[in-house]
């Protein structure tokens, strides 16, 4: 995919993350919301964390969706034992050739990093002040897809453990751990900071910006120079099939490079045909999410429905969502229903709910939230069947 780097803002988060801006808390914790396949993950890896090792800061990255199957709570300790591996410096090298897993470190602990983490090794908290004393260094964890941390104890343990480790690392003027958690669900990445049993209540969640017009002026430029006879591009449609693709870079240079290629059978300009190839995937998501919602029985989507009605205020079970139900089914369904429901939603495949180790719901996909709103604003909602064909019923 094309390369755009994104130095000013990486270099702005890197000036707050460290505490040195006037305003703003990310030196407590900077948590970044964006839809998913809009570049948040290459911006993390691409610019951000270059940014951060270019200010002497040791980064340690883990994307808590590398590994579906493995537990967040695991990972996080994983990514923190391999950076820690490295800094260990010559006792570790010469501990491993003698055959020994555990070093000492400075005179106060002792380290396995195979086992951090768990409960017979080191505490996340005494890990991170481990890397941050044998590098001489500030420490930056970036946690890709952080919300995924809910669905486990063992992941909610390890975020309220990294509060912790924040809290006895950082001291007035002086930033030792920053924290940089990232999301594809603003609604599940709030859970985090939105309620006072939250690991890091109090903090805000920050929508990152798009890639906007800087990036189609310089996609406009490439072509220009590759494509003498296009010029001038016309940057005005080329924006809005971008924002039509849902900003999302690599859908949008996958649809530019099939109109550019010599093989495609094109008469006049590229522009138009772009648009066209937005508008249609655009079209063809929200058929999918269609599809998937007639798909249901009755049930199913009095709950999807409620829960796009109300997304993070959602609650399964109280009388007036049991009410809710009712209407939209026009029979009772009780709590035992309901909960027959939300777990048919998150067994489809793909799934459609998401339940944290709390045993809060969301949507799996926070698109579906934009399709809804789009279709309550154009008067189009709930989704009719098709003529002729006949809705499911419940068992």
């Amino acid at each position: 995919m094309l390369a755009f780097p994104r130095q000013a803002l990486a270099q702005e988060l890197v000036t707050a993350l460290q505490g040195l801006s006037l305003l703003g808390d990310a030196h407590n914790g900077l948590f970044l919301a964006a839809p998913r396949r809009t570049g948040k993950s290459t911006f993390l890896q691409g610019d951000l964390r270059p940014a951060l090792e270019a200010a002497g800061v040791v980064v340690v990255y883990v994307d808590l969706w590398a590994d579906a199957r493995r537990d967040p709570g695991a990972l996080i300790a994983e990514a923190i034992a391999r950076a820690l591996q490295p800094q260990l410096g010559l006792v570790a090298r010469t501990a491993k050739k003698a055959g020994l897993d555990k070093v000492s470190l400075g005179g106060w602990l002792q380290v396995d990093t195979s086992k951090i983490g768990k409960v017979d090794g080191l505490t996340l908290v005494d890990a991170l002040r481990a890397l941050h004393e044998t590098a001489a260094k500030p420490v930056a964890l970036i946690v890709d897809e952080a919300q995924h941390a809910l669905t486990s104890e063992a992941g909610e343990a390890a975020m309220t453990a990294l509060k912790s480790a924040r809290d006895q690392l950082n001291q007035p003027g002086q930033v030792n751990l920053m924290l940089v958690m990232s999301g594809s669900d603003r609604d599940k990445l709030l859970r985090l900071v939105n309620t006072s049993g939250a690991p890091f209540y109090g903090s805000q969640v920050q929508r990152m910006p798009p890639l906007g017009p800087d990036f189609i002026a310089h996609l406009t430029g490439l072509i220009e120079a590759q494509r003498p006879t296009l010029a001038p591009v016309d940057t005005a449609t080329l924006q809005q099939a971008f924002e039509a693709f849902g900003h999302r870079p690599q859908f949008f240079m996958t649809a530019l490079g099939q109109v550019l290629s010599p093989l495609a059978s094109l008469s006049g300009r590229f522009e138009p045909a772009l648009l066209q190839a937005a508008q249609q995937q655009q079209a063809q998501d929200e058929a999918q999410m269609e599809s998937d919602y007639l798909g249901l029985k009755p049930s199913e989507q009095a709950v999807l429905w409620r829960m796009l009605a109300q997304g993070t205020r959602f609650r399964p079970y109280d009388a007036e969502a049991l009410r809710f139900y009712r209407d939209k089914t026009g029979k009772p369904v009780s709590v035992a229903q309901a909960q027959k429901a939300l777990e048919a939603l998150r067994q489809r495949m793909p799934a459609l709910a998401w339940k944290s180790a709390r045993g809060e719901y969301a949507l799996e996909d926070a698109a579906m939230h934009r399709w809804y709103e789009s279709r309550v604003a154009a008067g189009t909602w709930p989704p009719a069947p098709p003529q002729g064909l006949l809705p499911l019923e419940d068992d």
